[in-house]
């Protein structure tokens, strides 16, 4: 178990530095000036632009640029905004609301989906079977700016029941709307995994065994179908945690969530290569240490997985 926890760490050293080289230089090769498009419509002078410009390497090289923006790394400097922030800052104030929605949206989608997933498994062909497919096709088909939309009208504007906007008050309450929108998007894949698993799982030996020896229905589904059915629907649920995490951005512009999507939004449009790759290290970073738990887990799900 440890040779396997440490190869997998050593894993992250390659996917580092290749991310971080190609998310910079798709930035560097970005058109337009971003010292020009920090200024909006007004027009600085060149000798403002000149000391901008050198102050943040851009008349370098993008080898050098890289140089530079690695070394600092490595010494525990994320860089500057174009605005003269920390990156450090900027992540430090956007991570805990993108992160809070992420758990919240996963956990929604986790629940409903080994709910609604399993019921239908048992009652496969009936009513209820058939009405849930439906509404997971429907929750597939339709895009993702459309259910918050709906969710906002409805559910804040009409019915009162939460706020349209999240703003400033982005603490666990405040993000329920647009945890809701991400997690009803999310859990009609999950939900199918579990109803096709646990369908599977019932067909197994074991679960023939374990009933003609006598084990009761309430004893032979959470031990020995449900346990080894988790694992497709929490793989599919990291898979997940990692695309919220980067991948929220309509989700937070529509519900005004001063979280990691629509910075990083703002980045790229500002060609703030420092902040982009900064972003896209740390998710890297959080992306493959999140894999490596689910990894572990699967172990604890499924006793015949062992880790030579």
């Amino acid at each position: 178990m440890l040779g396997y926890i440490l190869r997998r760490l050593l894993q992250v050293i390659p996917v580092f530095f290749g991310a971080t080289l190609l998310i910079y230089f798709l930035v560097f090769a970005m058109p337009g000036d971003p010292i020009l498009a920090l200024f909006g419509d007004k027009t600085p002078s060149p000798a403002v632009v000149t000391q901008l410009r050198e102050q943040y390497h851009l008349n370098d090289p993008f080898i050098v640029q890289y140089w530079y923006y690695i070394t600092g790394v490595f010494q525990g400097d994320l860089g500057t905004t174009y605005s003269g922030r920390p990156v450090s800052a900027v992540l430090a104030a956007t991570l805990p609301v993108t992160g809070r929605l992420a758990v919240m949206a996963i956990a929604i989608e986790f629940v409903l989906a080994i709910i609604i997933g399993t019921i239908s498994a048992l009652r496969k062909g009936k009513l209820f079977d058939n009405v849930s497919l439906i509404v997971a096709l429907v929750a597939i088909a339709i895009p993702i700016f459309v259910v918050a939309f709906l969710a906002q009208y409805f559910l804040a504007i009409q019915l009162g029941w939460f706020k349209p906007t999240v703003g400033a008050d982005n603490d666990w309450g405040g993000l329920w709307l647009p945890a809701i929108v991400l997690g009803f998007s999310l859990y009609a894949v999950s939900m199918r995994l579990m109803r096709s698993s646990v369908i599977e799982t019932l067909n197994q030996d074991w679960v023939r065994t374990a009933y003609s020896k006598g084990l009761s229905r309430n004893r032979v589904l959470p031990v020995h179908v449900l346990r080894n059915s988790l694992i497709p629907v929490i793989t599919n649920s990291a898979t997940n945690f990692g695309v919220l995490l980067v991948g929220a951005t309509v989700t937070e512009g529509i519900f005004n969530v001063p979280g990691v999507g629509n910075t990083l939004f703002q980045a790229i449009q500002r060609g703030e290569g420092p902040t982009v790759v900064s972003f896209v290290t740390v998710f890297v970073i959080l992306y493959v240490l999140v894999n490596l738990l689910i990894d572990l887990l699967y172990g604890l799900l499924d006793p015949r997985i062992r880790y030579a």
